[in-house]
């Protein structure tokens, strides 16, 4: 099952990123000073393709941390009932010890035969 997704999924995308790579290889400058785009304070010269990587793995990041804190009350449920499991386990064994003490040890003494 791994190697059929590796093979339809990871092996298409891979030529996918690799053909943006090589199209779009050439060098743009980015400016992070909106307030001069004649002579900005921080510039790079970088090629297209790592901005473009860059906005994609910003845009997982971002996705990825909203739905971890969108489903925090789910796992909060989660360790809730993980727990009240363990309680109602440990009661069990508790309540099955009690019970084998007294039946092995009754609270009368047998009765006398005649």
């Amino acid at each position: 099952m791994k190697l059929l997704l590796r093979f339809f999924v990871y092996a298409p995308l891979a030529v996918i990123l690799i053909a943006i790579s090589v199209a779009n290889r050439n060098t743009v400058q980015v400016s992070f000073d909106p307030f001069s785009a004649t002579d900005p304070a921080i510039l790079l010269n970088v090629p297209l393709y790592w901005i473009i990587f860059a906005c994609i793995g910003i845009g997982i990041l971002m996705g990825g941390s909203t739905v971890w804190f969108k489903q925090g009350r789910f796992r909060k449920e989660a360790r809730d009932q993980k727990f009240a499991a363990a309680v109602a386990k440990t009661e069990a064994k508790k309540s099955q010890e009690q019970i084998k003490l007294l039946t092995n040890n009754p609270a009368l003494p047998a009765p006398r035969g005649g």
